[in-house]
């Protein structure tokens, strides 16, 4: 099923109803953000002060991204999401994995296939490693999202609030490149999330390697890197257009 949106008999899904080509224009918060350019390193988020993500109110960069000092690079976006709540989005992890005509919805003019590693069925997504193909922009990519535990880097989420964390990599080859995180935290109407990169650069490494390969490495896979402004409309496209139906989404299969 490697192919952009559903063909044949796709639609026929108990969920093929969900399936909308369709997607609106972005939030004008992402518009302007793209419109000021990259920012400068010392107002973008450190990957080292990640806890910060869990503090009340924004950060400097709620949207935004921009070149780090260590040659990486960080992408900031929020989503706002009405009528959607944080633990839709902790079972939409766990189950859009398993079915390639599921992870469609999420973004159907970039989504084309995905896989569980564990070739398991639907359940809980932490330790486990999702493998996708995406357009980033105009570039195809092969990627291994490889999800842990938010403790790992530091995030303890209280149980009103959802950190989806994960090392991201190549799905060809034993090399990671960047890290995310997408925090959904409720708020009047319904819940926001707000979704973090940290790519290239001291993110590359060799998968279970050392430093010494890591630093081998990382001119190498440059190549595997989306463009920051390409990562930064890809997520708040799909995310904007998946929070439009989720709660009916997850009303009916959650």
């Amino acid at each position: 099923m490697d192919y952009l949106g559903y063909r044949g008999g796709d639609a026929d899904s108990p969920f093929g109803g969900y399936f909308r080509p369709q997607m609106a224009p972005l939030p004008r918060h992402v518009v302007e953000a793209l419109e000021n350019g990259p920012q400068a390193a010392p107002v973008l988020p450190g990957f080292d002060e990640v806890a910060g993500l869990l503090d009340a109110g924004d950060q400097q960069t709620e949207n935004g991204y921009g070149i780090l000092g260590g040659g990486g690079f960080q992408v900031s976006v929020r989503t706002d999401m009405p009528g959607v709540s944080p633990q839709m989005w902790d079972w939409w992890f766990g189950w859009h994995g398993s079915d390639s005509r599921r992870y469609k919805l999420w973004h159907p003019r970039a989504h084309v296939s995905a896989r569980w590693r564990d070739h398991l069925g639907d359940g809980p997504y932490v330790g486990r490693t999702s493998l996708v193909r995406e357009y980033l922009g105009s570039a195809y990519s092969k990627v291994a999202i490889q999800f842990v535990d938010p403790a790992r880097l530091g995030l303890r989420v209280s149980e009103h609030e959802v950190a989806v964390c994960a090392r991201v990599g190549s799905a060809d080859l034993p090399v990671d490149v960047g890290w995310l995180i997408h925090h959904v935290r409720p708020t009047s109407d319904g819940a926001e999330m707000r979704s973090r990169f940290w790519m290239g650069g001291p993110f590359i490494g060799v998968r279970h390697g050392n430093l010494l390969a890591d630093r081998i490495v990382r001119p190498i896979a440059a190549p595997l890197l989306p463009s920051p402004r390409d990562l930064l409309v890809h997520c708040a496209q799909e995310m904007n257009h998946l929070a439009g139906f989720l709660p009916a989404l997850h009303t009916e299969f959650g």
